[in-house]
């Protein structure tokens, strides 16, 4: 069982989300606590239809999003306390939400925690709790007190085929992260030409500040000092005021928007507040690199074309590069840049080629920019063939007009038109410009992705997580080598002991993840796939050691019994009955073993199959079902239709 799809996965969430639904309700009316369906489907499809779209991974912000703004946003109805005049108002009082929504809330986030799907990486349980406690007491909407109705619940669930994106498109995932340790990021943060620079200019403001023209400049000649203290190069005996001396004027731009230095009453000042973060680099780092992204009117040469998309345009540029294990040539960079810019480019005499080339010189100074501050380092030199392998495609047939861009050939990139893909294969064939993230670059662009509600993991972040949330998210989210590594880290902080890894995997209670945790396991721990044929007599691993056995085709597991071939079967149809539903189960059973498949399905419930939950559903939901049409309507004792009150006895001839 899954907890993250892709957006076109529709009927796999769909499936998963029944399947979470009715297990959270019977857990729920075990224990005595509120679900309501409409609900825990509303709260499902709002973290799928997110940003990051994982179902179990919940923080202080997501709940009161959730609560005080996806429900509110979609439902609206007011409802009349019982006994009131037919045309009484209702009650509109403000700090009120549908009193079902935090407490099936509360039950679906419990469920979840209970059942080892929490994704560790997000708010424990407790702060979970305290979240939601805080948003139904304050939440600022005005809705009813009472309950809302059953078809106003399920309007709040269908709501996303109106408005499904709350919080926006989903972002592409990012692979996991190895980061140096911390000391080494806070030496490279110390060492940044930006870092000194700032630095040195908060101390020649000093506390008395400088004086400003009335254009609110630097005098020319504070303007010249503080190029030479900072070692600009600028030193334009023609200058005429501080304009002409662009790295200085874009090194006040910074400290301005990094809130190091403001203007006031005609005078550049140090702010008191920001005492402190000039004794940390790191901190300061930080500062600069948020503040960055305000300098698109600052950077020479960008007012023409970068300036109104900079601090929108630059992150998502940096994304791009995030993880990639060579450098990125910017002439890629650049092409997926003018598709955003070409709509926006004057009509006019100027030949496109020449707007190309003026936009791909600003992007350059972007990450000059950049490379002072340390966030990426610049090289030169032919591009990884990674990086031209998805344009391969028939250009010669795409340019003469054979296959529209939405029907390339396998490889092609359908976001970049022929002509496009044609110059860049050209580009990347020569020796050019290249770009990477540094540590302390790649660092800063995960925390502004974890911000946004980005999946950014990081190796050695879940070393503290149980054994069962540790396998969901590598099962989920990690490539085979970085789950590796990751195991590697949290069984040195635990003792090297795989046993908890196997407790977590016979307590999983949903089959098709519990095989996926045990698959991953002998993929990536050295030991385990020699223990799997020991472990097909497990009372509860059995079946899907079997299965894990059988699907690798593994030669030592030899043939399985009679009883050991009815357990495979049942759990196949178990995993079956998790990713398609009941429906779908009975379909198969009826291709497979057509009239038998009421016997076999009822031999499967005997076989004493471990799964007690998922047993108990396939004998609810697909053995009485088939039992029940399975016995055609029969008519109770007496006369047949048209029998006319005889009963037996012979005929009479005519």
């Amino acid at each position: 069982m899954r907890t993250w799809f892709e957006p076109h996965e529709a009927e796999e969430f769909e499936a998963a989300k029944d399947l979470l639904v009715r297990r959270c309700l019977v857990w729920a009316a075990e224990r005595g606590m509120a679900a309501e369906p409409p609900v825990l489907r509303a709260a499902l499809d709002f973290r799928h239809h997110s940003v990051d779209g994982r179902l179990a991974y919940w923080d202080e912000a997501q709940v009161r999003r959730f609560l005080l703004e996806w429900i509110p946003r979609h439902a609206t109805a007011r409802r009349k306390p019982p006994g009131t005049a037919p045309n009484a108002v209702p009650n509109t009082a403000p700090n009120a939400v549908p009193n079902t929504a935090p407490d099936s809330l509360l039950t679906l986030l419990r469920y979840i925690a209970a059942k080892g799907l929490r994704d560790p990486r997000g708010a424990t349980l407790a702060e979970l709790e305290q979240a939601v406690k805080d948003a139904a007491a304050s939440a600022p909407v005005a809705l009813d007190r009472a309950e809302l109705d059953r078809a106003e619940l399920d309007r709040v669930a269908e709501a996303r085929f109106a408005r499904p994106h709350l919080d926006g498109q989903r972002a592409f995932p990012q692979p996991p992260l190895t980061l140096p340790p911390a000391g080494e990021l806070a030496e490279a943060a110390a060492r940044s030409d930006v870092v000194r620079r700032l630095s040195a200019l908060a101390d020649w403001v000093g506390t008395e500040g400088k004086p400003l023209t009335e254009a609110g400049h630097l005098r020319l000649a504070d303007a010249r000092q503080l190029a030479e203290l900072l070692g600009t190069g600028e030193r334009d005996p023609e200058a005429r005021g501080a304009a002409d001396l662009p790295d200085v004027g874009l090194l006040l731009a910074w400290a301005k928007h990094a809130r190091i230095v403001r203007a006031s009453k005609g005078r550049l000042l140090r702010v008191a507040k920001a005492a402190p973060l000039l004794h940390d680099p790191e901190k300061l780092w930080s500062r600069a690199f948020e503040a960055y992204f305000e300098l698109g009117r600052d950077i020479p040469a960008s007012s023409s074309l970068l300036w109104s998309v900079f601090d929108e345009l630059m992150p998502d540029v940096l994304y791009s590069m995030y993880g990639m294990a060579s450098p990125m040539p910017t002439a890629r960079l650049e092409e997926t840049v003018w598709l955003v810019y070409q709509d926006h480019v004057p009509s006019g005499r100027v030949p496109e080629e020449t707007w190309r080339d003026r936009l791909a010189r600003e992007l350059t100074r972007a990450f000059e920019v950049l490379a002072e501050l340390g966030a990426v380092e610049l090289s030169h030199g032919v591009a990884d063939a990674l990086y031209s392998s998805d344009l391969v495609g028939d250009l010669v047939g795409d340019l003469a007009g054979e296959l529209p861009d939405d029907d390339l050939t396998a490889g092609a990139t359908p976001a970049l038109p022929a002509e496009a893909r044609a110059r860049l294969l050209r580009r990347l064939a020569e020796p050019g410009l290249l770009v990477r993230l540094t540590p302390l670059g790649a660092r800063a662009a995960r925390e502004r992705m974890l911000a946004e509600g980005r999946d950014a993991p990081l190796i050695g972040e879940l070393a503290d997580a149980s054994p069962a949330e540790l396998l969901g998210v590598l099962v989920e989210h990690y490539p085979t080598d970085a789950a590796a590594r990751e195991l590697d880290g949290w069984l040195v902080a635990h003792g090297g002991d795989p046993g908890p890894l196997l407790d977590a995997v016979r307590a999983c209670s949903f089959r098709t993840r519990a095989a996926a945790m045990l698959s991953l396991l002998t993929r990536i721990h050295p030991g385990l796939r020699s223990m799997l044929a020991g472990l097909r007599t497990d009372p509860v691993l059995g079946p899907i050691v079997l299965m894990e056995l059988a699907d690798g085709g593994d030669p030592g597991h030899g043939h399985l019994g009679a009883d050991e071939n009815l357990l495979v079967t049942t759990e196949g149809v178990l995993g079956l009955l998790e990713l398609a539903g009941p429906e779908k189960v009975l379909e198969q059973l009826r291709a497979m073993a057509g009239p038998s498949a009421l016997a076999l399905v009822e031999a499967m419930a005997a076989s004493g199959h471990p799964a007690q939950e998922s047993m108990e559903e396939l004998r609810r939901l697909v053995l009485d079902t088939m039992r029940a049409r399975s016995h055609p309507l029969r008519f109770v004792p007496g006369p047949r239709p048209g029998a006319r009150g005889r009963t037996g006895g012979r005929r009479r001839r005519r």
